[in-house]
Protein backbone atom coordinates (compact mmCIF):
# COMPACT_ATOMS: atom_id res chain seq x y z
CA UNK A 1 0.00 0.00 0.00
CA UNK A 2 1.20 3.49 -0.83
CA UNK A 3 2.07 5.33 2.42
CA UNK A 4 -0.08 8.22 3.60
CA UNK A 5 1.64 11.26 2.04
CA UNK A 6 3.55 13.56 4.38
CA UNK A 7 2.91 17.26 3.57
CA UNK A 8 6.48 18.39 4.31
CA UNK A 9 7.98 15.66 2.14
CA UNK A 10 5.53 16.53 -0.65
CA UNK A 11 6.65 20.15 -0.49
CA UNK A 12 10.28 19.07 -0.66
CA UNK A 13 9.51 16.91 -3.70
CA UNK A 14 7.82 19.85 -5.42
CA UNK A 15 10.82 22.07 -4.70
CA UNK A 16 13.21 19.54 -6.26
CA UNK A 17 11.03 18.92 -9.33
CA UNK A 18 10.72 22.66 -9.87
CA UNK A 19 14.46 23.23 -9.45
CA UNK A 20 15.20 20.47 -11.97
CA UNK A 21 12.93 22.09 -14.54
CA UNK A 22 10.94 18.86 -14.63
CA UNK A 23 8.22 19.93 -17.06
CA UNK A 24 6.54 18.24 -20.01
CA UNK A 25 8.08 20.73 -22.45
CA UNK A 26 11.57 20.24 -21.00
CA UNK A 27 11.31 16.45 -21.23
CA UNK A 28 10.04 16.65 -24.79
CA UNK A 29 13.00 18.87 -25.67
CA UNK A 30 15.42 16.56 -23.86
CA UNK A 31 14.52 13.36 -25.69
CA UNK A 32 12.84 14.79 -28.78
CA UNK A 33 9.31 14.92 -30.15
CA UNK A 34 9.46 11.49 -31.77
CA UNK A 35 10.66 9.80 -28.59
CA UNK A 36 8.08 11.72 -26.56
CA UNK A 37 5.31 10.36 -28.75
CA UNK A 38 6.81 6.87 -28.40
CA UNK A 39 6.74 7.16 -24.58
CA UNK A 40 2.99 7.83 -24.80
CA UNK A 41 2.69 4.50 -26.66
CA UNK A 42 4.71 2.63 -24.04
CA UNK A 43 8.04 2.62 -25.95
CA UNK A 44 10.91 3.81 -23.76
CA UNK A 45 13.97 2.95 -25.80
CA UNK A 46 13.92 6.00 -28.13
CA UNK A 47 13.90 8.28 -25.08
CA UNK A 48 16.74 6.49 -23.30
CA UNK A 49 18.81 6.56 -26.49
CA UNK A 50 18.23 10.29 -26.83
CA UNK A 51 19.23 10.99 -23.21
CA UNK A 52 22.44 9.04 -23.63
CA UNK A 53 24.81 9.53 -20.67
CA UNK A 54 23.26 12.78 -19.45
CA UNK A 55 23.44 13.02 -15.66
CA UNK A 56 21.69 16.32 -15.00
CA UNK A 57 18.67 16.40 -12.69
CA UNK A 58 16.14 16.60 -15.52
CA UNK A 59 17.57 13.54 -17.26
CA UNK A 60 17.83 11.54 -14.01
CA UNK A 61 14.26 12.29 -12.97
CA UNK A 62 13.08 11.66 -16.52
CA UNK A 63 14.60 8.17 -16.43
CA UNK A 64 13.41 7.44 -12.90
CA UNK A 65 9.84 8.74 -12.84
CA UNK A 66 9.16 9.64 -16.46
CA UNK A 67 10.20 6.27 -17.90
CA UNK A 68 10.17 4.07 -14.80
CA UNK A 69 13.84 3.01 -14.98
CA UNK A 70 16.35 2.43 -12.15
CA UNK A 71 19.10 5.02 -11.70
CA UNK A 72 22.28 5.15 -9.57
CA UNK A 73 21.60 6.28 -6.02
CA UNK A 74 24.22 9.00 -6.25
CA UNK A 75 22.50 10.50 -9.29
CA UNK A 76 19.14 10.40 -7.51
CA UNK A 77 20.61 12.10 -4.43
CA UNK A 78 22.00 14.90 -6.61
CA UNK A 79 18.66 15.32 -8.39
CA UNK A 80 16.71 15.42 -5.09
CA UNK A 81 18.79 17.71 -2.85
CA UNK A 82 15.85 18.75 -0.66
CA UNK A 83 13.76 15.58 -0.47
CA UNK A 84 16.73 13.20 -0.60
CA UNK A 85 16.39 9.56 -1.58
CA UNK A 86 15.24 8.54 1.90
CA UNK A 87 12.42 11.09 1.72
CA UNK A 88 11.32 9.77 -1.68
CA UNK A 89 11.32 6.24 -0.26
CA UNK A 90 9.24 7.39 2.71
CA UNK A 91 6.67 8.75 0.26
CA UNK A 92 6.60 5.38 -1.50
CA UNK A 93 7.98 6.81 -4.74
CA UNK A 94 11.04 4.60 -5.02
CA UNK A 95 12.86 1.65 -3.48
CA UNK A 96 16.53 1.61 -2.47
CA UNK A 97 18.62 -1.36 -3.57
CA UNK A 98 22.23 -0.82 -2.56
CA UNK A 99 23.80 1.71 -4.90
CA UNK A 100 20.70 1.96 -7.10
CA UNK A 101 17.15 3.22 -6.68
CA UNK A 102 14.17 1.67 -8.47
CA UNK A 103 10.96 3.59 -9.17
CA UNK A 104 7.88 2.41 -7.29
CA UNK A 105 5.58 4.78 -9.17
CA UNK A 106 5.61 7.18 -12.09
CA UNK A 107 5.63 10.94 -11.52
CA UNK A 108 5.00 12.72 -14.80
CA UNK A 109 4.48 16.41 -15.57
CA UNK A 110 1.09 17.33 -16.99
CA UNK A 111 0.61 20.73 -18.65
CA UNK A 112 -2.63 22.30 -19.82
CA UNK A 113 -4.28 25.67 -20.29
CA UNK A 114 -7.80 26.82 -19.47
CA UNK A 115 -9.63 30.10 -18.94
CA UNK A 116 -7.74 30.54 -15.68
CA UNK A 117 -4.37 30.40 -17.44
CA UNK A 118 -1.62 27.85 -17.92
CA UNK A 119 -0.64 25.33 -15.27
CA UNK A 120 1.78 22.42 -14.94
CA UNK A 121 1.16 19.68 -12.39
CA UNK A 122 3.18 16.61 -11.43
CA UNK A 123 0.92 13.55 -11.38
CA UNK A 124 1.96 10.38 -9.57
CA UNK A 125 0.44 7.04 -10.56
CA UNK A 126 1.33 3.36 -10.71
CA UNK A 127 4.02 1.98 -12.99
CA UNK A 128 2.77 1.23 -16.51
CA UNK A 129 3.24 -1.90 -18.61
CA UNK A 130 6.55 -0.73 -20.02
CA UNK A 131 8.01 -0.17 -16.54
CA UNK A 132 6.56 -3.41 -15.18
CA UNK A 133 7.57 -5.44 -18.20
CA UNK A 134 4.22 -7.24 -18.30
CA UNK A 135 0.48 -7.04 -17.60
CA UNK A 136 -0.83 -4.60 -15.04
CA UNK A 137 -1.93 -5.70 -11.56
CA UNK A 138 -5.66 -5.50 -10.94
CA UNK A 139 -5.28 -2.73 -8.32
CA UNK A 140 -3.36 -0.52 -10.79
CA UNK A 141 -3.98 3.24 -10.45
CA UNK A 142 -3.84 4.81 -13.87
CA UNK A 143 -2.16 8.11 -14.62
CA UNK A 144 -3.48 10.75 -17.00
CA UNK A 145 -4.71 8.62 -19.90
CA UNK A 146 -6.69 9.41 -23.01
CA UNK A 147 -10.07 9.13 -21.29
CA UNK A 148 -8.94 11.46 -18.48
CA UNK A 149 -7.83 14.05 -21.00
CA UNK A 150 -11.09 13.72 -22.91
CA UNK A 151 -13.22 14.33 -19.82
CA UNK A 152 -11.01 17.26 -18.83
CA UNK A 153 -11.55 18.85 -22.26
CA UNK A 154 -15.31 18.44 -21.81
CA UNK A 155 -15.57 20.20 -18.46
CA UNK A 156 -17.71 23.32 -18.43
CA UNK A 157 -15.93 26.57 -17.66
CA UNK A 158 -18.46 27.83 -15.12
CA UNK A 159 -17.51 28.59 -11.53
CA UNK A 160 -19.34 26.74 -8.77
CA UNK A 161 -19.28 26.17 -5.03
CA UNK A 162 -19.12 22.38 -4.72
CA UNK A 163 -18.22 19.46 -6.96
CA UNK A 164 -18.11 15.68 -6.82
CA UNK A 165 -15.55 13.54 -8.66
CA UNK A 166 -16.75 9.93 -8.78
CA UNK A 167 -13.98 7.35 -9.28
CA UNK A 168 -11.20 9.89 -8.95
CA UNK A 169 -8.27 7.52 -9.59
CA UNK A 170 -5.06 9.56 -9.45
CA UNK A 171 -7.13 12.70 -8.86
CA UNK A 172 -6.67 14.54 -12.15
CA UNK A 173 -10.38 15.45 -12.53
CA UNK A 174 -10.55 16.67 -8.93
CA UNK A 175 -7.55 18.91 -9.57
CA UNK A 176 -9.13 20.27 -12.72
CA UNK A 177 -12.48 20.89 -10.99
CA UNK A 178 -10.74 22.69 -8.13
CA UNK A 179 -9.61 25.35 -10.61
CA UNK A 180 -13.24 26.53 -10.82
CA UNK A 181 -14.91 25.06 -7.74
CA UNK A 182 -14.40 26.01 -4.09
CA UNK A 183 -14.60 22.50 -2.63
CA UNK A 184 -14.30 19.10 -4.33
CA UNK A 185 -15.24 15.72 -2.88
CA UNK A 186 -13.29 12.95 -4.64
CA UNK A 187 -14.46 9.36 -4.16
CA UNK A 188 -13.06 6.00 -5.15
CA UNK A 189 -13.47 2.36 -4.24
CA UNK A 190 -9.66 2.09 -3.97
CA UNK A 191 -7.83 3.48 -0.93
CA UNK A 192 -4.64 3.32 -2.98
CA UNK A 193 -6.20 5.63 -5.56
CA UNK A 194 -7.29 8.07 -2.85
CA UNK A 195 -3.76 8.18 -1.48
CA UNK A 196 -2.46 9.04 -4.94
CA UNK A 197 -5.09 11.81 -5.07
CA UNK A 198 -3.98 13.21 -1.73
CA UNK A 199 -0.32 12.94 -2.76
CA UNK A 200 -0.91 14.75 -6.03
CA UNK A 201 -2.90 17.50 -4.32
CA UNK A 202 -0.13 18.06 -1.77
CA UNK A 203 2.73 18.01 -4.29
CA UNK A 204 0.94 20.58 -6.42
CA UNK A 205 -0.15 22.76 -3.51
CA UNK A 206 -3.87 22.35 -4.22
CA UNK A 207 -6.18 22.62 -1.22
CA UNK A 208 -9.92 22.11 -0.99
CA UNK A 209 -10.03 18.46 -2.18
CA UNK A 210 -11.64 16.01 0.24
CA UNK A 211 -11.30 12.27 -0.40
CA UNK A 212 -13.82 9.61 0.62
CA UNK A 213 -13.68 5.84 0.25
CA UNK A 214 -16.62 4.00 -1.27
CA UNK A 215 -18.45 2.89 -4.40
CA UNK A 216 -20.23 5.39 -6.65
CA UNK A 217 -22.59 7.58 -4.58
CA UNK A 218 -22.30 5.67 -1.28
CA UNK A 219 -19.84 8.15 0.28
CA UNK A 220 -22.13 11.14 -0.44
CA UNK A 221 -25.53 9.80 0.57
CA UNK A 222 -28.00 12.66 0.98
CA UNK A 223 -25.64 15.33 -0.41
CA UNK A 224 -26.05 17.45 -3.52
CA UNK A 225 -23.41 19.27 -5.59
CA UNK A 226 -23.20 22.05 -8.16
CA UNK A 227 -20.96 20.01 -10.45
CA UNK A 228 -20.39 16.27 -10.85
CA UNK A 229 -17.67 14.70 -12.98
CA UNK A 230 -16.97 11.05 -13.49
CA UNK A 231 -14.62 9.00 -15.59
CA UNK A 232 -16.10 5.79 -14.20
CA UNK A 233 -14.66 2.30 -14.69
CA UNK A 234 -16.96 1.88 -17.69
CA UNK A 235 -15.17 -0.89 -19.60
CA UNK A 236 -17.49 -3.84 -20.27
CA UNK A 237 -15.62 -6.88 -18.97
CA UNK A 238 -16.83 -10.50 -18.69
CA UNK A 239 -17.68 -11.33 -15.10
CA UNK A 240 -16.21 -14.84 -15.27
CA UNK A 241 -13.28 -16.55 -13.60
CA UNK A 242 -9.93 -16.07 -15.26
CA UNK A 243 -10.63 -12.62 -16.74
CA UNK A 244 -8.72 -9.85 -14.93
CA UNK A 245 -10.86 -7.06 -13.48
CA UNK A 246 -8.82 -3.87 -13.25
CA UNK A 247 -10.05 -1.40 -10.65
CA UNK A 248 -9.25 1.61 -12.84
CA UNK A 249 -11.48 0.48 -15.73
CA UNK A 250 -13.80 -2.36 -14.62
CA UNK A 251 -16.74 -1.49 -12.40
CA UNK A 252 -17.54 -5.03 -11.31
CA UNK A 253 -21.01 -5.07 -12.90
CA UNK A 254 -22.33 -6.99 -15.88
CA UNK A 255 -22.42 -5.28 -19.24
CA UNK A 256 -23.05 -1.54 -19.15
CA UNK A 257 -24.77 -1.63 -15.75
CA UNK A 258 -22.07 0.52 -14.13
CA UNK A 259 -22.68 3.38 -16.56
CA UNK A 260 -26.43 2.98 -16.07
CA UNK A 261 -25.92 3.21 -12.28
CA UNK A 262 -23.96 6.46 -12.62
CA UNK A 263 -26.57 8.04 -14.91
CA UNK A 264 -29.56 6.86 -12.90
CA UNK A 265 -28.02 7.74 -9.55
CA UNK A 266 -26.66 11.19 -10.24
CA UNK A 267 -30.07 12.92 -10.34
CA UNK A 268 -30.34 12.61 -6.53
CA UNK A 269 -27.02 14.43 -6.08
CA UNK A 270 -27.52 17.42 -8.36
CA UNK A 271 -28.50 20.76 -6.85
CA UNK A 272 -30.94 22.87 -8.91
CA UNK A 273 -29.14 24.01 -12.05
CA UNK A 274 -26.24 21.61 -11.38
CA UNK A 275 -24.49 19.77 -14.21
CA UNK A 276 -23.00 16.27 -14.30
CA UNK A 277 -20.52 15.23 -17.00
CA UNK A 278 -19.22 11.73 -17.55
CA UNK A 279 -17.85 9.27 -20.08
CA UNK A 280 -19.29 5.86 -20.78
CA UNK A 281 -19.79 2.79 -22.90
CA UNK A 282 -23.24 1.45 -23.75
CA UNK A 283 -24.30 -1.71 -25.48
CA UNK A 284 -26.24 -2.08 -28.69
CA UNK A 285 -28.48 -5.10 -28.33
CA UNK A 286 -30.85 -6.73 -30.75
CA UNK A 287 -33.89 -4.47 -30.89
CA UNK A 288 -32.43 -1.69 -28.71
CA UNK A 289 -29.89 0.85 -30.01
CA UNK A 290 -27.32 2.11 -27.53
CA UNK A 291 -28.53 5.71 -27.42
CA UNK A 292 -32.06 4.49 -26.70
CA UNK A 293 -30.68 2.61 -23.69
CA UNK A 294 -29.04 5.80 -22.43
CA UNK A 295 -32.28 7.74 -22.97
CA UNK A 296 -34.09 5.20 -20.81
CA UNK A 297 -31.48 5.52 -18.03
CA UNK A 298 -31.76 9.31 -18.04
CA UNK A 299 -35.53 9.34 -17.77
CA UNK A 300 -37.63 12.48 -18.04
CA UNK A 301 -36.57 14.63 -15.08
CA UNK A 302 -33.19 15.94 -16.29
CA UNK A 303 -31.88 17.98 -19.18
CA UNK A 304 -29.66 15.69 -21.25
CA UNK A 305 -27.07 16.07 -23.97
CA UNK A 306 -25.58 12.72 -24.93
CA UNK A 307 -22.98 12.57 -27.67
CA UNK A 308 -21.89 9.24 -29.13
CA UNK A 309 -18.41 9.47 -30.65
CA UNK A 310 -17.94 5.96 -32.02
CA UNK A 311 -19.35 2.44 -32.10
CA UNK A 312 -17.13 -0.66 -32.09
CA UNK A 313 -18.15 -4.17 -33.01
CA UNK A 314 -17.72 -6.77 -30.23
CA UNK A 315 -14.47 -8.21 -31.63
CA UNK A 316 -12.80 -4.80 -32.03
CA UNK A 317 -13.91 -3.86 -28.51
CA UNK A 318 -12.53 -7.08 -27.03
CA UNK A 319 -9.20 -6.65 -28.81
CA UNK A 320 -8.89 -3.05 -27.57
CA UNK A 321 -9.27 -3.90 -23.90
CA UNK A 322 -7.41 -7.20 -23.87
CA UNK A 323 -4.40 -5.36 -25.31
CA UNK A 324 -4.93 -2.53 -22.82
CA UNK A 325 -4.37 -4.99 -19.98
CA UNK A 326 -0.98 -5.96 -21.40
CA UNK A 327 -1.85 -9.31 -22.99
CA UNK A 328 0.04 -9.69 -26.25
CA UNK A 329 -1.78 -10.66 -29.50
CA UNK A 330 -0.81 -14.07 -30.87
CA UNK A 331 -0.51 -15.75 -27.48
CA UNK A 332 -2.85 -18.47 -26.15
CA UNK A 333 -3.88 -16.16 -23.29
CA UNK A 334 -4.89 -13.46 -25.76
CA UNK A 335 -7.09 -15.90 -27.70
CA UNK A 336 -8.67 -17.19 -24.49
CA UNK A 337 -9.57 -13.72 -23.30
CA UNK A 338 -11.00 -12.72 -26.68
CA UNK A 339 -13.25 -15.80 -26.58
CA UNK A 340 -14.43 -14.85 -23.06
CA UNK A 341 -15.39 -11.37 -24.26
CA UNK A 342 -17.22 -12.63 -27.33
CA UNK A 343 -19.11 -15.26 -25.30
CA UNK A 344 -20.17 -12.57 -22.83
CA UNK A 345 -21.48 -10.30 -25.57
CA UNK A 346 -23.27 -13.17 -27.30
CA UNK A 347 -25.17 -14.05 -24.11
CA UNK A 348 -26.76 -10.57 -24.07
CA UNK A 349 -27.21 -10.25 -27.84
CA UNK A 350 -24.73 -7.37 -28.06
CA UNK A 351 -24.06 -6.20 -31.62
CA UNK A 352 -21.98 -3.11 -30.89
CA UNK A 353 -20.59 -0.93 -28.12
CA UNK A 354 -20.91 2.85 -28.16
CA UNK A 355 -18.56 5.31 -26.52
CA UNK A 356 -19.47 8.87 -25.76
CA UNK A 357 -20.08 11.82 -23.50
CA UNK A 358 -23.00 12.39 -21.15
CA UNK A 359 -24.04 15.82 -19.88
CA UNK A 360 -26.98 15.93 -17.48
CA UNK A 361 -28.50 18.93 -15.72
CA UNK A 362 -31.17 19.38 -13.08
CA UNK A 363 -33.47 22.17 -14.33
CA UNK A 364 -33.74 25.27 -12.16
CA UNK A 365 -37.52 25.40 -12.47
CA UNK A 366 -40.15 23.54 -14.41
CA UNK A 367 -39.40 20.56 -16.59
CA UNK A 368 -36.44 19.72 -18.82
CA UNK A 369 -36.00 21.70 -22.01
CA UNK A 370 -33.01 19.86 -23.51
CA UNK A 371 -32.99 16.28 -24.77
CA UNK A 372 -30.25 15.74 -27.36
CA UNK A 373 -29.06 12.23 -28.20
CA UNK A 374 -26.79 12.40 -31.22
CA UNK A 375 -23.80 10.90 -32.99
CA UNK A 376 -20.96 13.36 -33.57
CA UNK A 377 -17.54 12.27 -34.79
CA UNK A 378 -15.85 15.63 -35.43
CA UNK A 379 -13.85 17.90 -33.20
CA UNK A 380 -10.59 16.01 -32.76
CA UNK A 381 -8.64 17.29 -29.76
CA UNK A 382 -10.69 20.46 -29.31
CA UNK A 383 -11.38 21.88 -25.87
CA UNK A 384 -15.11 21.20 -25.81
CA UNK A 385 -15.80 22.76 -22.40
CA UNK A 386 -16.09 26.40 -23.55
CA UNK A 387 -18.18 25.29 -26.55
CA UNK A 388 -20.58 23.30 -24.36
CA UNK A 389 -20.85 26.18 -21.88
CA UNK A 390 -21.73 28.62 -24.65
CA UNK A 391 -24.15 26.16 -26.25
CA UNK A 392 -26.03 25.59 -22.99
CA UNK A 393 -26.27 29.33 -22.38
CA UNK A 394 -27.61 29.90 -25.90
CA UNK A 395 -30.11 27.05 -25.51
CA UNK A 396 -31.36 28.41 -22.20
CA UNK A 397 -31.82 31.91 -23.60
CA UNK A 398 -33.58 30.66 -26.73
CA UNK A 399 -35.81 28.32 -24.71
CA UNK A 400 -37.29 31.37 -22.94
CA UNK A 401 -38.24 32.96 -26.26
CA UNK A 402 -41.31 32.12 -28.28
CA UNK A 403 -41.08 32.44 -32.05
CA UNK A 404 -41.98 36.11 -31.88
CA UNK A 405 -39.22 36.76 -29.36
CA UNK A 406 -36.70 34.80 -31.41
CA UNK A 407 -37.67 36.76 -34.53
CA UNK A 408 -36.99 39.96 -32.62
CA UNK A 409 -33.52 38.79 -31.56
CA UNK A 410 -30.33 40.06 -33.16
CA UNK A 411 -27.87 37.27 -33.90
CA UNK A 412 -24.33 36.99 -35.14
CA UNK A 413 -22.67 34.14 -37.04
CA UNK A 414 -19.87 32.50 -35.05
CA UNK A 415 -16.37 33.55 -36.17
CA UNK A 416 -15.28 29.94 -36.84
CA UNK A 417 -18.11 29.26 -39.33
CA UNK A 418 -17.38 29.12 -43.05
CA UNK A 419 -19.55 28.36 -46.06
CA UNK A 420 -18.81 26.01 -48.96
CA UNK A 421 -20.84 25.93 -52.18
CA UNK A 422 -20.61 23.06 -54.64
CA UNK A 423 -21.59 23.63 -58.25
CA UNK A 424 -22.11 21.11 -61.00
CA UNK A 425 -20.16 22.05 -64.14
CA UNK A 426 -22.04 24.62 -66.18
CA UNK A 427 -24.72 25.31 -63.53
CA UNK A 428 -25.05 28.77 -61.97
CA UNK A 429 -26.86 27.72 -58.78
CA UNK A 430 -25.08 25.50 -56.24
CA UNK A 431 -26.23 21.92 -55.89
CA UNK A 432 -24.97 21.74 -52.28
CA UNK A 433 -24.41 24.49 -49.69
CA UNK A 434 -22.54 23.57 -46.50
CA UNK A 435 -21.90 25.44 -43.27
CA UNK A 436 -18.69 24.30 -41.62
CA UNK A 437 -17.70 24.82 -38.02
CA UNK A 438 -14.00 25.23 -37.28
CA UNK A 439 -14.24 24.83 -33.48
CA UNK A 440 -16.49 22.89 -31.14
CA UNK A 441 -17.44 19.55 -32.66
CA UNK A 442 -16.45 20.68 -36.17
CA UNK A 443 -19.93 20.04 -37.51
CA UNK A 444 -20.76 20.29 -41.21
CA UNK A 445 -24.37 21.07 -42.09
CA UNK A 446 -25.98 20.95 -45.50
CA UNK A 447 -28.39 23.88 -45.76
CA UNK A 448 -30.79 25.29 -48.33
CA UNK A 449 -30.44 28.75 -49.91
CA UNK A 450 -32.88 30.34 -47.47
CA UNK A 451 -31.02 29.27 -44.34
CA UNK A 452 -27.64 29.99 -45.93
CA UNK A 453 -28.81 33.52 -46.74
CA UNK A 454 -30.07 34.05 -43.19
CA UNK A 455 -26.85 32.84 -41.57
CA UNK A 456 -24.81 34.99 -43.94
CA UNK A 457 -26.86 38.05 -43.03
CA UNK A 458 -26.57 37.57 -39.25
CA UNK A 459 -23.92 40.21 -38.61
CA UNK A 460 -25.28 41.68 -35.38
CA UNK A 461 -27.19 44.47 -37.09
CA UNK A 462 -30.79 43.49 -37.93
CA UNK A 463 -33.27 41.25 -36.12
CA UNK A 464 -33.90 37.73 -37.40
CA UNK A 465 -37.47 38.52 -38.41
CA UNK A 466 -36.45 41.51 -40.52
CA UNK A 467 -33.79 39.41 -42.23
CA UNK A 468 -36.28 36.65 -43.03
CA UNK A 469 -38.71 39.17 -44.51
CA UNK A 470 -35.97 40.57 -46.74
CA UNK A 471 -34.85 37.11 -47.83
CA UNK A 472 -38.44 36.11 -48.61
CA UNK A 473 -38.80 39.15 -50.83
CA UNK A 474 -35.57 38.35 -52.68
CA UNK A 475 -36.54 34.69 -53.11
CA UNK A 476 -40.12 35.60 -53.99
CA UNK A 477 -41.62 33.27 -51.39
CA UNK A 478 -44.18 33.77 -48.62
CA UNK A 479 -42.50 35.46 -45.63
CA UNK A 480 -44.66 33.76 -42.99
CA UNK A 481 -44.02 30.31 -44.47
CA UNK A 482 -40.29 31.04 -44.52
CA UNK A 483 -40.41 32.04 -40.84
CA UNK A 484 -42.15 28.79 -39.94
CA UNK A 485 -39.44 26.90 -41.82
CA UNK A 486 -36.38 28.79 -40.58
CA UNK A 487 -37.01 29.66 -36.92
CA UNK A 488 -36.79 26.05 -35.59
CA UNK A 489 -33.53 25.66 -37.48
CA UNK A 490 -32.24 28.92 -36.04
CA UNK A 491 -32.78 27.43 -32.58
CA UNK A 492 -30.71 24.42 -33.62
CA UNK A 493 -27.92 26.63 -34.95
CA UNK A 494 -27.85 28.50 -31.63
CA UNK A 495 -27.44 25.28 -29.65
CA UNK A 496 -24.76 23.89 -31.96
CA UNK A 497 -22.81 27.13 -31.98
CA UNK A 498 -23.18 28.25 -35.57
CA UNK A 499 -25.07 31.35 -34.40
CA UNK A 500 -24.96 33.37 -31.20
CA UNK A 501 -26.81 36.27 -29.65
CA UNK A 502 -25.13 39.49 -30.74
CA UNK A 503 -25.02 40.96 -27.23
CA UNK A 504 -23.33 37.96 -25.60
Amino acid sequence: MLPEPDPQLCQALADDLRAAGYTSAALRDAWGAQADDAVARGLRRPATRALGERGDALAVLGRLWGLGLPVPRGDAEAALPTLRVDGAAALGLLEISGDAVTPAVLVRPQAFADDEGEVEWWIASDLDEAALGGPLPEEHVLGVGGASQTLARLQLTRRARTALDIGTGCGIQALRLRRLVDHVVATDISERALRFTRLNALVNGVEGIETRLGSLFEPVTGETFDRVASNPPFVITPRVAGVPAYEYRDGGMEGDSLVASVIEGVRDHLAPGAVAQSLGNWEYRWGEPGLDRVRRWVGSSLDAWVIEREVLDPLAYAELWVRDGGTVPGTPEYARLIDAWLDDFARRGVTGIGFGYVLLRRPLAGGPTLARYERVSGGGESAFGPHLSASLAAHDRAALLDDEGLAASILRVAPDVTEARHHRPGEEDPSVIELRQGGGFARTLEVDPGLAALVGACDGDLAVGALIDAIAQLMEVDAEALRVDLLPRVRELLVTGFLGFADD
